[in-house]
């Protein structure tokens, strides 16, 4: 998504250069929403971007594995050979984190590209014993196309609770019972010890059967071939970009799941691993390589899931709010969450309640302060109870 947006919309913005977009894997470039919703459930053969790249002029390069950069030369390292660039767009996303002593054990499935979903749809076809590791978003939306699909699930999460790394506690506990809601298993406090054919074995002993094992334990940006570039990475192995999305080497960029940003709004530092953020990052990208007038880049960070018969959505970054306001019973089928800092929201999180969302992500924009006791009424909307 980043890399072909960053190209769509130099074209847009009326750059009339050469456009080369260079992707490791063979297919035409794709949308990945898609891969754990109707492609694995076999109603899509695909989600291959509706862009005519000929007609715009962008040249791709597919299937070819870049190994390094040498910025100082204004070269990119490929097996078949050097690739110059007047200007480079760092867009290589994330890869997701492995399970320890899995590599190569035949039935271990991860969930991030189009070979993967192709892959594990007959494993839903067959409605096979489906053993899911991490409750995370990936998790969770695999767990519900499983289900859907007629699959016996386990989802296995050494945390106390799903979405972790994600929500604090209170938030995510309720949806705890989205999972036997769905007739899924959740067994929280559960680590994998080991996979053997057909089972897996957690490091309490208890024996799961699974005809097939899906592993969604997170994802790390995917840089590990820029160790030796001298670009600067951070602490999760991020690109280090600034408010331009400029990385440490000349005219070079950085955009997506693979880069992190000043945020001015929030104070921090922010990697977000989102379609929202590869959708809008590469406007200010392209701005800026164009370069008539210098762009910024400080979103309110925005995501979706569809899980479990809900529609989740979250807006914002509620790291060092101080005060949680609940809208609605989260026992029920719609509810929201709002953040406020100093009484100005920061984030929202929507569950059924789009109107919420939307309305929360346009305050969060212009830095509005909530009345709490108005914003706890769930049947007073959110832009009513500004201050």
């Amino acid at each position: 998504m980043a890399g072909v947006q960053t190209a769509v919309a130099l074209r847009e913005q009326g750059f009339t250069g050469s456009v080369t977009l260079v992707g490791a894997e063979p297919h035409q470039p794709y949308d990945r929403p898609p891969l754990s919703k109707a492609v694995l459930l076999g109603k899509a053969e695909g989600s291959a971007f509706d862009i005519d790249f000929e007609a715009l002029g962008i040249e791709l390069s597919l299937g070819r594995d870049v190994t390094g950069v040498r910025p100082d030369a204004h070269e990119l390292d490929t097996a078949d050979g050097p690739i110059g660039y007047d200007v480079l767009v760092l867009a290589t996303g994330a890869e997701p984190i492995r399970l320890p002593g899995t590599e190569g054990i035949p039935g271990v499935h991860l969930l991030r590209t189009l070979d993967d979903a192709e892959r594990l749809r007959p494993v839903l076809a067959g409605q096979h014993d489906v053993v899911v590791v991490g409750a995370g978003w990936i998790g969770a939306e695999f767990a519900t196309a499983a289900r859907e699909a007629g699959c016996s699930v386990t989802v296995v999460e050494a945390a106390g609770r799903p979405l972790a790394g994600a929500l604090p506690e209170e938030v995510a506990a309720p949806m705890a019972g989205w999972y036997a809601d769905s007739g899924a298993v959740l067994r929280l406090h559960a680590r994998v010890e080991s996979v053997e054919s057909g089972v897996v074995v957690l490091s309490d002993g208890t024996r799961v059967p699974a005809g097939a094992v899906v592993v969604g334990i997170g994802a790390r940006p995917a840089t590990r071939w820029l160790a030796d570039s001298g670009i600067e990475l951070g602490s999760h192995r991020e690109v280090v970009a600034d408010e331009g999305l400029r990385t440490s080497a000349p005219d070079v960029y950085a955009v997506g799941d693979c880069s992190s940003f000043p945020s001015g709004r929030y104070g921090e530092r922010l990697l977000v691993h989102h379609w929202d953020n590869a959708l809008q990052g590469p406007r200010t990208v392209a701005a800026n390589i164009i370069g008539e007038t210098p762009a910024a880049y400080d979103p309110v960070p925005y995501f979706w899931s569809e899980q479990f018969g809900r529609f989740v959505q979250y807006a914002g970054h509620h790291a060092g709010a101080d005060e949680l306001v609940w809208r609605g019973d989260p026992s029920g089928m719609a509810w929201s969450v709002c953040w406020l800092r100093d009484g100005a929201l920061v984030a929202v999180l929507a569950v059924g309640r789009p109107r919420d969302l939307a309305q929360g992500r346009k305050l969060i924009e212009s830095g509005a302060r909530l009345d709490p006791a108005l914003t706890a009424d769930a049947s007073v909307p959110l832009k009513k109870a500004v201050l």
